[in-house]
């Protein structure tokens, strides 16, 4: 068994992480999943599914939230802090110079032809994640059930997901009682009976950490730094400036967008376009396609709409510095309180997760979880082979599908798919489209 690595190890591969995580919160948790419990066998399959549906019921971007658990669990809050501070540092910097080219020069034709390229890869990534992730978690047809009630919930019915996730938890709390063998001996990996994973129990019980003082000082600690840009801005330039409206602003999704990273962004485009007319429908849609094909969360592209907004709005500063103080400021006030819900809530599922009727609970709620995951492939794949006003995209599908049959069937490695597709994008646009 793998001993637990040691901090400069994990703050290496958390650094790396930053750099390569494309594909949006499937593909990231993917990569994850791959590495930390296929390959390195830093955590085990359960124990990362459990953090996976605790980070998936907490509003804001799960893969980042997820990376501050799995730090946390290695090294404590310095490892929690670490993990999630560099799988979104890279993204911060390359976003903030992608905003300010678009800003300044509008589009940019090679940029465009690099990002159509990366976009069908990025499909293919999402849709063998959610297959790898699939077939570890549906152990059984009532799990395969819940997933494809799931994911007809959230796409042909639009039911909340909340309301997913709460109903799946119920079923399984429920399930576990008058079914324990389809719940509760599914949800759990036995390595007598597989050779797939090693349970590394050399992970350190934080459990003991789930007091009220201890989530009162981690609370303590959070909620002035959250703030504190906030003020300084309103104290410098006026409450009624647009700083403060953009800082509130993506607060307020910090709190109340659950469901992922799309249902960040529907929040995020009704308001910023319908209520407060920072951008233009189009503007957004850019945004957005800088983000997908960006690594780190998708929920990025929270901070390019901060940067046009201040870039074009903020009266008596270079627009180039405006729009760099809310690109900043809408990264910060979206991501420090994905630290203060892990190092808050993380102890006390570590000290429950041994239960086993809450167990059948979280098994079913990691079932429910992959129909939603495959409700965001089937989003991302139309964005990708249907964009809004161009019909069908012919050479985005052929792309797809030639890496989705490398990766699934020859193995083929998620960073040379990602750079060759960009590299065919740009020439099919550049030289012979």
């Amino acid at each position: 068994m793998p001993e637990k690595p040691s901090f400069s190890e994990a703050f290496r591969y958390w650094l790396k992480l930053g750099f390569i995580s494309f594909g949006g919160p499937t593909g990231q948790i993917a990569i994850m999943h791959k590495d930390l419990v296929e390959k390195k066998k830093w955590i085990d399959n359960e124990h990362f599914l459990q953090a996976l549906n605790y980070c998936m019921l907490l509003p804001g971007p799960e893969a980042q939230q997820l990376t501050i658990y799995i730090g946390w669990l290695l090294h404590g809050t310095p490892g929690g802090i670490v993990a999630g501070t560099l799988f979104v540092l890279p993204s911060v910097f390359i976003l903030l110079a992608l905003s300010w080219l678009y800003a300044a020069l509008g589009n940019v034709p090679t940029v465009d032809a690099f990002f159509y390229g990366l976009k069908p890869a990025v499909a293919a990534i999402v849709a063998e994640a959610v297959i790898r992730i699939g077939r570890k978690s549906l152990k059984n047809e009532v799990f395969v059930l819940l997933a494809a009630l799931s994911f007809t919930g959230i796409y042909f019915l639009h039911i909340p997901f909340p309301a997913i996730i709460l109903s799946a938890g119920a079923i399984g709390l429920i399930g576990g009682f008058i079914a324990p063998l389809k719940f509760i001996v599914a949800s759990k990996d036995k390595p007598s009976t597989s050779s797939e994973y090693v349970i590394n129990d050399s992970l350190p019980s934080r459990g003991n950490l789930a007091t009220w003082q201890h989530s009162l000082k981690v609370i303590a600690v959070c909620l002035p730094l959250w703030f504190l840009p906030m003020a300084l801005l309103g104290l410098w330039r006026g409450w009624h400036d647009i700083f403060v409206s953009i800082g509130l602003l993506f607060s307020k999704a910090a709190m109340v967008t659950f469901g992922g990273a799309y249902a960040v962004l529907a929040y995020i485009s009704q308001q910023a376009v319908d209520n407060y007319g920072w951008l233009k429908p189009e503007q957004m849609i850019d945004g957005l396609g800088l983000a997908e094909t960006t690594p780190g969360p998708l929920i990025m592209v929270t901070q390019f709409v901060g940067y046009v907004a201040a870039y074009s709005q903020a009266q008596g500063l270079p627009p180039a510095l405006a729009g760099l103080i809310g690109g900043l400021l809408t990264t910060w006030v979206t991501f420090v309180p994905c630290f203060m819900w892990i190092l808050v809530g993380a102890p006390y599922i570590e000290k429950t997760r041994k239960n086993a009727k809450l167990g059948a609970a979280l098994a079913a709620i990691t079932a429910a979880v992959v129909g939603v995951v495959l409700n965001l492939s089937v989003l991302f794949t139309t964005h990708v082979l249907l964009p809004e006003g161009k019909g069908f995209d012919w050479y985005a599908l052929g792309v797809s599908l030639i890496a989705f049959g490398g990766m699934l069937r020859l193995k083929w490695g998620m960073i040379p798919v990602i750079f060759g597709s960009a590299l065919a994008g740009f020439a099919w646009k550049m030289l012979i489209h």
